[in-house]
Protein backbone atom coordinates (compact mmCIF):
# COMPACT_ATOMS: atom_id res chain seq x y z
CA UNK A 1 0.00 0.00 0.00
CA UNK A 2 1.37 3.36 -0.99
CA UNK A 3 0.82 6.53 0.97
CA UNK A 4 0.85 9.85 -0.83
CA UNK A 5 2.71 12.62 0.94
CA UNK A 6 1.99 16.26 0.18
CA UNK A 7 4.62 18.91 0.72
CA UNK A 8 3.55 22.48 1.28
CA UNK A 9 5.83 24.95 -0.45
CA UNK A 10 6.54 28.13 1.54
CA UNK A 11 4.58 31.14 0.36
CA UNK A 12 6.64 34.04 -1.02
CA UNK A 13 7.41 36.73 1.53
CA UNK A 14 6.06 39.36 -0.82
CA UNK A 15 4.42 39.50 -4.23
CA UNK A 16 6.49 42.63 -4.94
CA UNK A 17 9.60 41.37 -6.74
CA UNK A 18 10.82 44.54 -8.49
CA UNK A 19 12.07 47.90 -7.27
CA UNK A 20 9.81 50.83 -8.28
CA UNK A 21 12.97 52.78 -9.13
CA UNK A 22 14.43 50.25 -11.61
CA UNK A 23 13.20 48.69 -14.83
CA UNK A 24 11.26 45.49 -14.07
CA UNK A 25 13.51 42.45 -14.40
CA UNK A 26 11.03 39.70 -13.56
CA UNK A 27 7.33 39.01 -13.23
CA UNK A 28 4.87 36.48 -11.88
CA UNK A 29 3.38 34.02 -14.37
CA UNK A 30 0.51 31.66 -13.58
CA UNK A 31 1.15 28.08 -14.70
CA UNK A 32 -1.37 25.37 -15.57
CA UNK A 33 -1.91 24.08 -12.04
CA UNK A 34 -2.78 27.62 -10.89
CA UNK A 35 0.45 28.25 -9.02
CA UNK A 36 2.78 31.17 -9.72
CA UNK A 37 6.27 31.06 -11.17
CA UNK A 38 8.74 33.92 -11.55
CA UNK A 39 9.92 34.61 -15.10
CA UNK A 40 13.22 36.47 -15.34
CA UNK A 41 12.06 39.14 -17.81
CA UNK A 42 9.80 42.16 -17.93
CA UNK A 43 6.14 41.33 -18.47
CA UNK A 44 5.19 42.13 -22.08
CA UNK A 45 2.41 44.68 -22.48
CA UNK A 46 -0.94 43.02 -23.07
CA UNK A 47 -4.32 42.27 -21.57
CA UNK A 48 -6.16 39.09 -20.60
CA UNK A 49 -9.46 37.92 -22.07
CA UNK A 50 -11.57 35.68 -19.87
CA UNK A 51 -14.23 33.41 -21.38
CA UNK A 52 -16.51 32.49 -18.46
CA UNK A 53 -18.63 30.19 -20.65
CA UNK A 54 -15.73 27.91 -21.45
CA UNK A 55 -13.64 28.77 -18.37
CA UNK A 56 -10.67 29.78 -20.49
CA UNK A 57 -8.26 32.66 -20.49
CA UNK A 58 -5.93 34.01 -23.14
CA UNK A 59 -3.51 36.91 -23.34
CA UNK A 60 -3.73 39.47 -26.12
CA UNK A 61 -0.36 41.20 -26.62
CA UNK A 62 -0.13 44.94 -27.31
CA UNK A 63 2.36 44.59 -30.15
CA UNK A 64 2.78 48.32 -30.84
CA UNK A 65 3.44 49.10 -27.16
CA UNK A 66 6.05 46.35 -26.91
CA UNK A 67 7.79 47.60 -30.06
CA UNK A 68 7.79 51.19 -28.76
CA UNK A 69 9.31 50.02 -25.46
CA UNK A 70 12.09 48.32 -27.45
CA UNK A 71 12.74 51.41 -29.58
CA UNK A 72 12.83 53.73 -26.55
CA UNK A 73 15.31 51.39 -24.83
CA UNK A 74 17.56 51.43 -27.92
CA UNK A 75 17.32 55.21 -28.15
CA UNK A 76 18.18 55.61 -24.47
CA UNK A 77 21.14 53.22 -24.79
CA UNK A 78 22.43 55.37 -27.68
CA UNK A 79 22.29 58.47 -25.40
CA UNK A 80 19.12 60.05 -26.81
CA UNK A 81 20.09 61.08 -30.36
CA UNK A 82 18.12 64.08 -31.64
CA UNK A 83 17.12 65.78 -28.39
CA UNK A 84 17.67 69.44 -27.64
CA UNK A 85 20.18 70.73 -25.11
CA UNK A 86 17.31 71.72 -22.82
CA UNK A 87 15.82 68.22 -22.92
CA UNK A 88 19.22 66.62 -22.35
CA UNK A 89 19.78 68.74 -19.25
CA UNK A 90 16.34 67.82 -17.93
CA UNK A 91 16.83 64.09 -18.47
CA UNK A 92 20.26 64.14 -16.87
CA UNK A 93 18.86 66.00 -13.87
CA UNK A 94 15.78 63.80 -13.53
CA UNK A 95 17.92 60.66 -13.56
CA UNK A 96 20.37 62.06 -11.00
CA UNK A 97 20.15 60.13 -7.72
CA UNK A 98 22.96 61.91 -5.94
CA UNK A 99 21.94 62.36 -2.29
CA UNK A 100 20.52 65.81 -1.70
CA UNK A 101 19.54 66.48 -5.32
CA UNK A 102 15.85 65.93 -4.58
CA UNK A 103 13.71 64.73 -1.73
CA UNK A 104 11.65 62.30 -3.82
CA UNK A 105 13.38 60.22 -6.54
CA UNK A 106 11.27 59.41 -9.59
CA UNK A 107 9.77 55.99 -10.20
CA UNK A 108 10.93 54.05 -13.25
CA UNK A 109 7.42 54.23 -14.73
CA UNK A 110 7.44 58.04 -14.46
CA UNK A 111 10.76 58.36 -16.26
CA UNK A 112 9.71 55.83 -18.89
CA UNK A 113 6.47 57.72 -19.52
CA UNK A 114 8.14 61.08 -20.08
CA UNK A 115 10.99 59.56 -22.09
CA UNK A 116 8.53 57.80 -24.40
CA UNK A 117 6.79 61.10 -25.17
CA UNK A 118 10.16 62.83 -25.69
CA UNK A 119 11.21 59.96 -27.99
CA UNK A 120 8.15 60.46 -30.18
CA UNK A 121 8.71 64.22 -30.49
CA UNK A 122 12.49 64.56 -30.54
CA UNK A 123 14.23 61.26 -31.30
CA UNK A 124 16.25 60.89 -34.50
CA UNK A 125 14.15 59.45 -37.32
CA UNK A 126 15.85 56.05 -37.46
CA UNK A 127 14.63 55.22 -33.95
CA UNK A 128 10.99 55.71 -35.04
CA UNK A 129 11.18 54.16 -38.50
CA UNK A 130 8.21 51.90 -39.19
CA UNK A 131 6.25 53.06 -36.13
CA UNK A 132 2.77 54.36 -36.90
CA UNK A 133 0.53 55.45 -34.03
CA UNK A 134 -3.10 55.38 -35.20
CA UNK A 135 -5.23 58.47 -34.64
CA UNK A 136 -8.94 59.17 -34.50
CA UNK A 137 -9.04 61.26 -37.69
CA UNK A 138 -9.28 64.56 -35.82
CA UNK A 139 -7.02 67.60 -36.29
CA UNK A 140 -5.06 66.97 -33.06
CA UNK A 141 -2.55 64.20 -32.49
CA UNK A 142 -3.43 62.19 -29.37
CA UNK A 143 -0.86 60.23 -27.40
CA UNK A 144 -1.60 58.27 -24.25
CA UNK A 145 0.62 57.19 -21.36
CA UNK A 146 -1.19 54.54 -19.37
CA UNK A 147 -0.05 54.44 -15.74
CA UNK A 148 -1.36 52.60 -12.70
CA UNK A 149 -3.19 54.27 -9.82
CA UNK A 150 -0.69 55.70 -7.34
CA UNK A 151 2.24 55.68 -9.78
CA UNK A 152 2.52 59.48 -9.95
CA UNK A 153 0.60 60.59 -13.03
CA UNK A 154 0.27 64.21 -11.86
CA UNK A 155 4.04 64.42 -11.44
CA UNK A 156 4.46 63.19 -15.02
CA UNK A 157 2.04 65.91 -16.14
CA UNK A 158 4.30 68.46 -14.42
CA UNK A 159 7.34 66.91 -16.12
CA UNK A 160 5.62 67.20 -19.51
CA UNK A 161 4.82 70.86 -18.89
CA UNK A 162 8.41 71.55 -17.77
CA UNK A 163 9.85 69.84 -20.84
CA UNK A 164 7.48 71.57 -23.25
CA UNK A 165 7.59 75.09 -21.80
CA UNK A 166 11.35 75.31 -21.38
CA UNK A 167 11.89 74.08 -24.94
CA UNK A 168 9.16 76.35 -26.34
CA UNK A 169 10.77 79.40 -24.75
CA UNK A 170 14.28 78.41 -25.86
CA UNK A 171 13.34 77.35 -29.41
CA UNK A 172 10.32 79.52 -30.38
CA UNK A 173 10.54 78.49 -34.05
CA UNK A 174 9.85 74.85 -33.16
CA UNK A 175 6.21 75.54 -32.38
CA UNK A 176 5.11 72.26 -33.95
CA UNK A 177 7.11 70.34 -31.35
CA UNK A 178 6.84 72.49 -28.24
CA UNK A 179 4.08 74.53 -26.62
CA UNK A 180 3.68 76.86 -23.66
CA UNK A 181 -0.12 76.55 -23.58
CA UNK A 182 -1.89 73.58 -21.95
CA UNK A 183 -5.48 72.43 -21.72
CA UNK A 184 -6.04 70.09 -18.78
CA UNK A 185 -9.32 68.18 -18.48
CA UNK A 186 -10.40 66.89 -15.07
CA UNK A 187 -13.31 64.47 -14.40
CA UNK A 188 -14.73 66.57 -11.55
CA UNK A 189 -14.23 69.52 -9.24
CA UNK A 190 -12.33 67.49 -6.64
CA UNK A 191 -9.70 66.36 -9.14
CA UNK A 192 -9.62 69.83 -10.68
CA UNK A 193 -8.72 71.27 -7.29
CA UNK A 194 -5.97 68.70 -6.82
CA UNK A 195 -4.46 69.70 -10.16
CA UNK A 196 -3.73 73.20 -8.85
CA UNK A 197 -0.24 71.82 -8.17
CA UNK A 198 0.39 72.12 -11.92
CA UNK A 199 0.23 75.92 -11.71
CA UNK A 200 3.77 77.27 -11.16
CA UNK A 201 2.51 80.07 -8.92
CA UNK A 202 0.83 77.80 -6.35
CA UNK A 203 2.68 77.49 -3.04
CA UNK A 204 2.52 73.68 -3.14
CA UNK A 205 3.32 73.31 -6.85
CA UNK A 206 4.96 70.09 -8.06
CA UNK A 207 7.78 71.91 -9.89
CA UNK A 208 9.30 72.90 -6.54
CA UNK A 209 8.18 69.92 -4.45
CA UNK A 210 9.73 67.40 -6.87
CA UNK A 211 12.58 69.64 -8.02
CA UNK A 212 11.85 69.48 -11.73
CA UNK A 213 14.16 72.29 -12.87
CA UNK A 214 17.96 71.95 -12.83
CA UNK A 215 18.44 75.64 -11.96
CA UNK A 216 16.58 78.59 -10.47
CA UNK A 217 16.76 80.49 -13.76
CA UNK A 218 14.97 77.66 -15.56
CA UNK A 219 12.43 77.46 -12.75
CA UNK A 220 11.63 81.16 -13.21
CA UNK A 221 11.09 80.56 -16.93
CA UNK A 222 8.17 78.29 -16.10
CA UNK A 223 6.32 81.30 -14.73
CA UNK A 224 6.07 82.55 -18.35
CA UNK A 225 3.69 79.76 -19.37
Amino acid sequence: MTTATSIEMPAPKSLIINSPYEAPRQHWQQVRDGSLDILAERRPAGYEIFDIRNNTRRTKPLTLVNEIRKRVDEWQAADYPGITTVTRNLLKYWHDRTPGVRLYPFYFCQLEAIETLIWWVEAAAQYKQGIAIPGDGGPWERLCSKMATGSGKTTVMAMIITWQVLNALTYPKRNKDFSRAFFIVAPGLTVKDRLRVLKPGETDNFYDIFGLCPSESLRQKLNQM
